[in-house]
């Protein structure tokens, strides 16, 4: 997967016409973000659109004089789109420097939330106090993505990190967050400044293990209360539900399990948008080695008739259509025939710069789903390829055995190169793809487009 579409960064203090001008990367696959790492995510629905503010790891900068081989963290950026396939990165909001109670080298901007309430936008937000403790501060805006202005003080009485805001249907809030040794709440003031009681600890829970980062969200007069927990080696995702928000809440279930990746860490959050809900969670797509420089990615969830939550299996594919006329990402897949078919990054040393696909030395294939051909009629198929000796690939429509779109021929050579050929009878609306490697020969792909 080619990441020829590289976001675009803007500090704060540029114009708002500027910040418009952000152009969008067309992207719909997970990892959602591909040009810097990004973890923590909290999806909120803002204007029509999703924003996502995600915490951001980085690389230990020069002088770094903090915990080695752990999480750096300084600023945070936030993202947004209106069909969750064309993301827009529209910069840095705020920044360990820019924050006055916090210690400007802590490096510890964890998972953040925002809300929306009276006309302003209330971010919340962990970092290392100048006393070296652990805080959450508040930064306001009238813009869902800035810039934001953090207040000169932290929440009094708060201690801990990963706020999550709950704001309910009669208006008023309640943050969630994660204290030394359990996840507690409160309510919080008219003014989304402070709290106005003693912190609660959440009872009910399983008591074994780190819990961390609760985030909590209303669906038919439930209140659904998830949080990573590690009941094993590793974190999972788990949820609780109550009839009011301040609990008591029960515990239901699992909804994510452990990584399969191995990642440490897992953090979420649950939005629901133009009627259908959706996970914001990350991994370790761009960094396998080390899992303190995540990913952010997302997948489609969905309720019983109960109410309670199906387990959501984590997928390549992601979430939203693909355009047939863009780079169509096929080593994203959404199935594959065997472990023949494998994704490994194009470029060892720049994981930034995506995967590729191989496909093994027998007949496979694998299944890309959701790509929107419009009124439909393209004549070709372009797929960036490579094979040692010469190999072919199919193009099918819906299934491994449908109407073949397109055959690609493909030379020998260590080379990538463009191949094309024309399709036939290619129909309206949306389908899914297949790519098919018909015989025993081995073929490297990138990705594949119709004109």
């Amino acid at each position: 997967m080619k990441n020829s579409r590289t976001l675009l960064s803007l500090c704060p203090s540029l114009s708002l016409l500027a910040a418009l001008l952000l152009a969008p990367t067309a992207f719909a696959t997970n990892p959602l973000i591909l040009d810097q790492f990004t973890a923590d995510p909290t999806a909120r629905v803002f204007e029509g659109r999703v924003y996502v503010y995600p915490s951001h790891d980085i690389r230990e900068p020069p002088g770094y004089t903090g915990r080695p081989n752990w999480f750096v963290m300084e600023d945070y950026h936030v993202f947004s789109s209106a069909n969750l396939t064309d993301w827009t990165d529209h910069g840095v909001i705020l920044t360990q420097k820019d924050v006055p109670w916090a210690d400007p080298a802590g490096f510890a901007m964890w998972a953040p939330d925002c809300v929306l309430k009276d006309g302003k936008y209330y971010f919340y937000f962990p970092a290392k106090a100048k006393d070296g403790s652990r805080r959450i501060g508040v930064a306001i805006s009238d813009h869902p993505a800035g810039p934001f202005t953090p207040q000169a003080n932290y929440i009094d009485g708060v201690m801990g990190i990963d706020p999550g805001v709950l704001i309910d249907k009669d208006g008023a809030a309640y943050m969630y967050w994660s204290a030394k040794d359990a996840l507690v709440m409160a309510k919080l003031s008219a003014d989304m400044l402070a709290i106005e009681s003693e912190p609660k600890p959440i009872d009910n829970l399983p008591k074994k293990g780190l819990q961390e980062g609760p985030f909590t969200f209303e669906r038919n007069d439930v209140y659904y209360l998830t949080y990573p927990h590690v009941a094993n080696k590793i974190e999972r995702l788990e949820y609780a539900t109550s009839s009011s928000p301040m609990g008591p809440f029960k515990w239901a279930g699992v909804l994510l399990d452990e990584s399969a990746s191995g990642c440490w860490t897992v953090h979420q959050s649950i939005v629901d948008y133009q009627g259908q809900w959706y996970l914001f969670y990350h991994d370790r797509d761009l960094s396998p080695s080390f899992d303190k420089r995540r990913s952010i990615r997302a997948d489609q969830l969905y309720f019983n008739d109960d109410g309670t939550i199906r387990k959501v299996i984590p997928t390549l594919r992601g979430v939203g259509l693909v355009n047939a006329s863009s780079k169509i990402e096929i080593d994203r897949y959404s199935a594959r025939s065997s472990d023949a078919v494998a994704a490994s990054f194009l470029d060892d040393a720049n994981p930034h710069a995506g995967w590729k696909l191989a496909f093994g030395a027998a007949p496979s294939w694998v299944r890309f789903n959701a790509v929107d051909f419009g009124r439909g009629g393209q004549r070709t198929v372009q797929v960036r390829a490579r094979a040692q000796k010469k190999g072919q690939l199919e193009i099918r429509l819906d299934s491994a055995d449908g109407p073949t779109l397109g055959h690609i021929k493909v030379d020998g050579g260590a080379d990538w190169k463009p191949f094309i050929a024309a399709v036939k009878k290619m129909p309206a609306g949306v389908h899914d793809l297949f790519v098919v490697q018909p015989d025993a020969g081995t073929v490297e792909a990138d990705w594949l487009s119709f004109r």
